[in-house]
């Protein structure tokens, strides 16, 4: 491939690199990673509602990485409650999970970061070889494509394996429960999605640029050669 069309995949794949770097720094300061309803069961259960009447009942929660807020519903209107995970619900969530995730997202920013600098200096400068070549730039991108699925691992599994949306609601409540009625992920945690297919793209646009994927072994032409000559 001409070096023109490689200095232009390096352009691209930095760029993407750096949008992925900066969504992800974007995502994790947002409160936007899920969002639900939460029913309150002790309410209900009280005046025995059903139908229409629950409604009164159903509050709506959001929360992301840091901070979040719900709205109490038991019958009297809604009442919003904003919350912090440090130190408010340290105690209550499971910690070192949300840690992780806090962790590896920052890991991700870390290495897109790095990714985009190395594709940048690979189109304009003079590649070293290793960790400013081709192999480093599979590392890279295969690094932050991993601390993605990660993230969306560990957080999945807090949310739905370990009922987080159940644990923010039911903090600091004596005397109701609530449960989670509905819970979805939000724009935050696809956010997250997105930036680790963006990286595993990267590692295509790398193999497009005529670079072989690490640890893959050329044809060995002497060993064919000399097989062709014994069957003659």
């Amino acid at each position: 491939m001409p070096a023109r069309q490689k200095k232009i995949i390096f352009c691209v794949a930095g760029l993407l690199s750096l949008a992925c770097a900066l969504g992800t720094a974007a995502a994790v300061g947002t409160q936007l990673w899920v969002k639900g309803t939460i029913l309150c069961k002790t309410g209900a259960l009280l005046v025995n509602a059903t139908g229409q009447e629950l409604r009164k009942f159903v509050g709506d929660i959001q929360y992301g990485l840091f901070r979040g807020q719900r709205v109490r519903q038991c019958g009297l209107g809604g009442r919003p409650l904003h919350f912090s995970f440090f130190p408010d619900l340290l105690k209550t969530i499971p910690a070192s999970i949300h840690v992780s995730v806090i962790l590896f997202c920052t890991v991700l920013i870390i290495f897109a970061l790095v990714a985009a600098g190395f594709f940048m200096f690979n189109a304009f400068g003079s590649p070293y070889e290793t960790l400013h070549g081709p192999v480093g730039l599979y590392l890279w991108s295969f690094i932050a494509c991993s601390c993605g699925c990660l993230i969306m691992i560990l957080f999945s599994s807090e949310v739905k394996i370990h009922h987080l949306s159940e644990k923010i609601a039911n903090f600091k409540e004596g005397s109701f429960t609530f449960k989670t009625q509905s819970e979805q992920f939000a724009d935050s945690f696809w956010i997250i999605l997105v930036c680790s297919l963006g990286h595993f793209l990267n590692a295509l646009l790398i193999r497009f640029a005529g670079f072989q994927f690490p640890f893959s072994k050329p044809k060995d032409s002497g060993t064919v050669t000399g097989a062709a000559d014994l069957m003659y």
